[in-house]
């Protein structure tokens, strides 16, 4: 997560620039150990490395403090706004994947919580069972059949993959916020920037618990949040669905088809956290939109 001011001010050039710097130095960067499913693993742990140094130093503290004199309710009010923001993206979404149905009910919450949850604090969609679902643009590009490609860390926005990496792009594009920085004068570009550290802060204060089991949980902190990241993508660019192409490495699910071999989903071995729509693990299927939530922990360390 990205705490410095300059970030924000033209998202679109730095997260373009970003994704240049990194992906030049994924062909270059020495690996550490040879792993044919994991070839940029040198680059990915230096880069896990300085994304660890500084939530540890900057955004981790900001949003521990944050977290200790925001009330509950105030907290909660944050994160219902930019996730109501953040329908917009998921509504446009369901469009490129064809999810009507989904869309529908995706631009009603948007309506409904921009109105009569007072431009989006309160989240009175789910109270009429309007659940928020997690569409993006990575995932709108992997039902498009394009290939996730190797497992990426990107500085500053944490684990990743060469087709999310371009979705970071699309995403953007898709945010309001985004213009109303480029465009809005230095007023605007000012005031878009506190909200977005406001949001990271949010976001990395929803984070606590997740970051408690992983460092718990795990002999080896790279290795967890990998495997967990790609089974979490898998999950989300496939509807809860094992079955797709073979040949990405999102699909973990390699004896599914093969005879005398059971049946595996992609969510296996993934831990499960307890209760519904959690903070910090966003995500449903059109079928049960709450499976996403119960059964994923969503890895976005730090962004």
């Amino acid at each position: 997560m990205n705490m410095q001011k300059p970030f924000f001010h033209k998202p679109l050039l730095v997260s373009g620039l970003v994704m240049s710097i990194t992906l030049s130095a994924c062909a270059t960067a020495p690996t550490a150990v040879e792993d044919k499913n994991d070839p940029w693993s040198g680059w990915n742990r230096g880069t896990q490395s300085f994304n660890d140094g500084l939530d540890k130093a900057i955004v981790k503290p900001l949003a521990q403090g944050y977290e200790w004199i925001t009330p509950e309710f105030v907290d909660e009010g944050v994160t219902n706004f930019f996730s109501n923001i953040n329908d917009i993206g998921v509504t446009i979404n369901d469009l490129l994947q064809f999810k009507l149905m989904q869309s529908g009910m995706d631009v009603s919450r948007f309506l409904i919580n921009s109105t009569a949850g007072v431009g989006g604090f309160i989240d009175v969609a789910n109270m009429v069972n309007l659940p928020k679902h997690k569409e993006d643009f990575g995932q709108t590009l992997g039902f498009w059949g394009v290939p996730s490609g190797n497992y990426l860390v990107l500085p500053i926005f944490g684990p990743s993959s060469p087709r999310d990496a371009v979705g970071l792009v699309g995403d953007a594009l898709m945010n309001p916020l985004t213009y109303v920085s480029i465009f809005g004068g230095a007023a605007a570009s000012a005031a878009t920037a506190g909200s977005k550290v406001l949001d990271v802060t949010d976001k990395r204060a929803n984070l606590m618990s997740t970051e408690k089991i992983i460092d718990e949980g795990s002999v080896d902190r790279y290795d967890f949040i990998k495997n967990s990241y790609e089974q979490n993508r898998a999950f989300l660019v496939n509807d809860g669905n094992s079955k797709g192409d073979p040949d990405d490495p999102d699909l973990l699910d390699d004896g599914a088809d093969e005879p005398g071999k059971p049946s595996s989903k992609a969510t296996d071995n993934l831990p499960s956290t307890s209760g519904g729509d959690t903070k910090g693990a966003e995500g449903s299927s059109p079928s049960d939109p709450d499976k996403k939530s119960v059964h994923f922990l969503e890895l976005s360390a730090p962004q």
